[in-house]
């Protein structure tokens, strides 16, 4: 009698490698998957409904916390959706302080999903290498909003507040003797912009310590090499954006196709893949990283020589500052009809997307012209790609699952919203 082969297997949601809370049912023919069936709805915060029920700027740190490694590309998404709503452009000052913290936030994110997926693949090293350069950008996020991760930095007309003049330092301990604070306090003696300067010089060689650990490692090839084929035509057809269509060969970023902000300002290379596997993914996520550095290279260059505001001067959807509200009548009424009913917009519809680090982030709201929007649809890059799981995985044994979930750079917070 032959040895019945089929089964059906739980992969998570408490897998470490299923990235969150992702339950995947697997139906398997020996350790062949023949359908993969992602469930998903463990996470769910009703981020889109809680946004209907509070005043426009109150959501902003929502955003924050839908994909959470990309924080501030979210807060751009939303805030341009209302900026095209009430017909306001920011500072010039601003926008380049968007662009160079976007980028700041792709390379944030594209050291947590190499690190991550390495790691899910057996390559232990590299997470170490890539979280040390996480934490020099945490740093850079929280000189600029006092948090290291939910950093609601962006506003309708602007950023919170202009790039500050000098880094925290590290403090002697008993962990850390005075020579070694002194070392690690060599590149902070600056100002922000001269800290994250230092960090662009340094960081081409950390992307190449990246590549030395894994590009020709012949382990991470068979584990990403023909795993996860998506051809250029199959990821049209089924919604892929960013890394992930690009991956397969095909040239499509908003930043040049559509671009926002001043990214039509910047010089920048668009990397693309050939087959379309795990293996052209990684190599395009990598290269991101070094265009990323470019921009913020352009940005850090621009931002010192023109000095000016980075919010915009009107008291209808700005808050006044904080010496003029205590000094001025008209200022305070500003400042008091802001904080509790906030500002309305215009009767009508918008759809702004930003380039994300997973792809197309893209924010669609319904305004009935009352201080909260009518109705809030996030477009989250991952979900489409998530929903290919099934497809990708075919044929292909359960180790290599595990490749292609970490391909897809999926975080649960905005698939799930």
């Amino acid at each position: 009698m032959p040895e019945i082969r089929n089964y059906t297997l739980n992969f998570g949601p408490q897998h470490p490698s299923a990235h969150g809370v992702l339950r995947l049912v697997l139906e398997l023919d020996g350790e062949v998957i023949e359908r993969a069936d992602p469930h998903i709805g463990l996470l769910h915060r009703g981020t889109e409904k809680l946004a209907e029920s509070k005043p426009y700027n109150q959501s902003i740190p929502y955003m924050d916390r839908l994909d959470y490694i990309s924080m501030m590309c979210n807060e751009h998404g939303y805030v341009l959706a209302l900026e095209k709503m009430l017909g306001i452009v920011a500072p010039q000052r601003a926008q380049y302080i968007r662009v160079m913290f976007d980028e700041i936030t792709r390379i944030l994110n594209h050291c947590m999903w190499l690190g991550a997926h390495a790691l899910d693949i057996g390559a232990m090293t590299v997470f170490l290498y890539a979280f040390r350069e996480r934490e020099d950008l945490m740093d850079v996020y929280e000189a600029v909003s006092g948090a290291r991760l939910h950093a609601a930095y962006y506003r309708p007309g602007g950023v919170y507040r202009d790039l500050p003049d000098s880094m925290a330092k590290y403090q002697p301990s008993k962990w850390h003797k005075q020579k070694e604070v002194d070392r690690l306090n060599e590149n902070r003696q600056g100002s922000l912009l001269d800290f994250i300067e230092d960090f662009t010089r340094r960081f081409p060689t950390y992307v190449d310590e990246y590549e030395t650990l894994l590009t020709d490692n012949r382990i991470w090839k068979q584990r990403t090499v023909g795993i996860g084929v998506v051809s250029p035509e199959r990821a049209l057809q089924m919604g892929f954006t960013g890394p992930m269509l690009r991956g397969s060969g095909i040239e499509w970023d908003l930043r040049k196709k559509q671009p926002y902000a001043v990214y039509d300002q910047l010089d920048f290379d668009i990397p693309v893949g050939v087959t379309g596997d795990c293996y052209d993914r990684y190599l395009v996520r990598i290269e991101e990283m070094r265009q990323s550095n470019r921009i913020i290279k352009q940005c850090v260059g621009w931002l010192r020589n023109n000095p000016g505001p980075v919010m915009l001067d009107d008291h209808k959807h700005v808050p006044p500052k904080r010496e003029e509200m205590k000094g001025n009548m008209e200022s305070l009424i500003h400042h008091f009809k802001l904080f509790t009913e906030g500002y309305a917009l215009p009767e009508g519809e918008v759809y702004t997307a930003v380039e994300h680090p997973k792809g197309e982030f893209g924010v669609y709201l319904v305004s009935d012209g009352a201080n909260k929007p009518y109705r809030l649809k996030i477009r989250a890059p991952g979900f489409p790609h998530l929903a290919a799981l099934d497809e990708m995985s075919r044929g292909h044994m359960i180790a290599d699952v595990v490749a292609i979930i970490g391909t897809q750079d999926i975080v649960f917070g905005e698939i799930d919203r």
